[in-house]
């Protein structure tokens, strides 16, 4: 085949909005094995991971750097980067340079949330706020029309296998109220003890980015643990 009869190449993957995606955390992998355990995941259809950035002192744990972006942005995958981080300002050129779609900021370490959203919005990504359980649902309704992804997080952050905290369903469901009110385009993002027996519940209050770590990655056949969330999710939720 020549040049001029080559096909053009795939557009880059860009979830849709309204229907609900299983973004399998990076955190939970065996780093070993991470390689195939991508490729599992890939054969059930996953197309979006999310790598969580620890410093150890915005969250009591370490984690991953830029290169876990590369890894996954070099499969094909759609990677969202949640900053877990103090100053994340100082670091989200790394994630930027590395190929993330998505960058999270905590509310909790911004200095200056709109300037910091917009100016990753100008440099073409898309730009996340999270909230931890202890912060008002209200830091992310008010701010929601500069944001293309908005994360409450439904366990404490920095240590994954936590228990889900079922008192956080009603600020999924104000922010997707939110969402509807204002007209916008975003992401409902749950991230921390999402499992079989409790992702209806988070998808039925309005989440369509639902993370999900040690039940895909703990499970024998990561593809099938991937697949029954993903049913099960899509069974709950209402756009």
């Amino acid at each position: 085949m020549s040049e001029e009869e080559a096909p053009a190449p795939a557009p880059p993957y860009v979830p849709e909005r309204r229907v609900v995606s299983i973004v399998p955390s990076l955190l939970a992998s065996d780093l070993t094995r991470i390689g195939v355990q991508l490729d599992a995941l890939q054969a059930a259809g996953c197309k979006w991971v999310t790598v969580d950035i620890m410093d150890g002192h915005f969250v009591p744990n370490f984690s991953f750097g830029p290169d876990f972006v590369r890894l996954a942005k070099k499969r094909g995958f759609f990677v969202d980067t949640h900053l877990m981080v103090d100053n994340p300002e100082t670091v989200v050129q790394w994630f930027i340079d590395a190929g993330s779609d998505i960058l999270t900021f905590h509310a909790e370490a911004l200095r200056h949330a709109r300037i910091s959203m917009t100016a990753l919005r100008s440099s073409g990504k898309m730009a996340g706020l999270a909230i931890k359980p202890g912060t008002s649902v209200d830091v992310l309704v008010n701010a929601i029309q500069m944001c293309d992804l908005a994360l409450v997080m439904t366990v404490e952050p920095g240590f994954g296998g936590q228990s889900f905290l079922p008192e956080m369903l009603p600020k999924i469901a104000a922010v997707r109220a939110a969402i509807k009110a204002n007209d916008v385009d975003c992401f409902v993002q749950v991230d921390g003890g999402i499992n079989a027996a409790n992702i209806a519940h988070a998808a039925a209050a309005g989440a369509d980015s639902i993370v999900s770590g040690s039940s895909i990655f703990g499970a024998p056949d990561i593809g099938a643990a991937y697949k029954d969330l993903e049913l099960r999710a899509q069974a709950a939720f209402k756009p």
